[in-house]
């Protein structure tokens, strides 16, 4: 997918809002339609946890403080959302972020709408110039 097609399917799942999870009808996706959706959501990679999938993206912030600035933009879409993230601040610049649906154990639809919004967010003056790093 070229980037600016990435680019419109990021939208289109940003402007879609997260389901509950504790309706019987939501189960885990398959590596293979995660990979599918992964193609929507740049940055985004697909990490293992044993047999759990989950979406992981990391960046590289200014300092400590933009770091919670940062993690405090996400606290306020996964509130929104009603689907929350696992949020890391590691040594001072270094922000990771995994999501995945904790009540199914794996991903849904759910993760990569809130990754999506994610990468929508204007984190203008909150990352280095080395912004985007994949750990």
């Amino acid at each position: 997918m070229s980037c600016s097609a990435a680019a419109v399917a990021d939208t289109e799942l940003a402007r879609r809002s997260c389901v509950p999870c504790n309706s019987k009808d939501i189960h885990a996706m398959s590596e293979d339609s995660a990979k599918k959706l992964l193609e929507q959501v740049g940055g985004w990679e697909l990490a293992a946890d044993g047999d759990i999938l989950k979406l992981h993206r990391a960046w590289k912030v200014k300092n400590f403080v933009k770091g919670l600035e940062f993690l405090q933009l996400v606290a306020a879409i996964a509130e929104e959302e009603g689907h929350h993230p696992d949020l890391h601040l590691v040594s001072w610049n270094n922000v990771k972020i995994d999501v995945w649906t904790h009540s199914v154990k794996g991903l849904t639809d759910n993760d990569f709408i809130l990754a999506a919004k994610i990468n929508n967010l204007n984190l203008e003056g909150l990352l280095s110039k080395k912004a985007n790093v994949q750990n």
